[in-house]
């Protein structure tokens, strides 16, 4: 049994997060909740947040069919991050001669999937 939880329109680069989720793929919950704290980035909070969402709703959904979770048994099967839209969140950035250059927010999209079976590759 599997579930995932999704942060979307997060302020954090694509790739400064992807950095944190390479530390935490493949290791259980339990690891992964050690190990944020100890990543020197400020994004390691909201993916925290993000994996702890994701095993929430894999206990709930085990409650609801009947099925005992063990706690240390959850694994994260899978954890991307995407590029989110930089349209929306514009702004102007001084730049020589008195010209203003248009500056794009970053903005990414993260989702993390867990599950109670360890997969295949690990």
């Amino acid at each position: 049994m599997e579930a995932t939880a999704y942060a979307r329109f997060q302020r954090y680069g694509v790739r400064k997060v992807a950095q944190v989720l390479d530390e935490i793929r493949g290791k259980t919950v339990l690891q992964a909740e050690q190990l944020l704290p100890l990543v020197p980035r400020v994004c390691a909070d909201f993916v925290g947040k993000t994996v702890r969402s994701a095993a929430a709703n894999l206990t709930i959904k085990a409650a609801r069919s009947g099925k005992a979770l063990v706690p240390a048994n959850v694994y994260i099967k899978s954890c991307w991050a995407g590029q989110g839209p930089m349209s929306q969140m514009k702004r102007v950035k001084p730049a020589p001669q008195g010209r203003a250059m248009m500056f794009r927010r970053k903005v990414c999209h993260l989702t993390v999937t867990v599950s109670d079976e360890r997969g295949q590759g690990d």
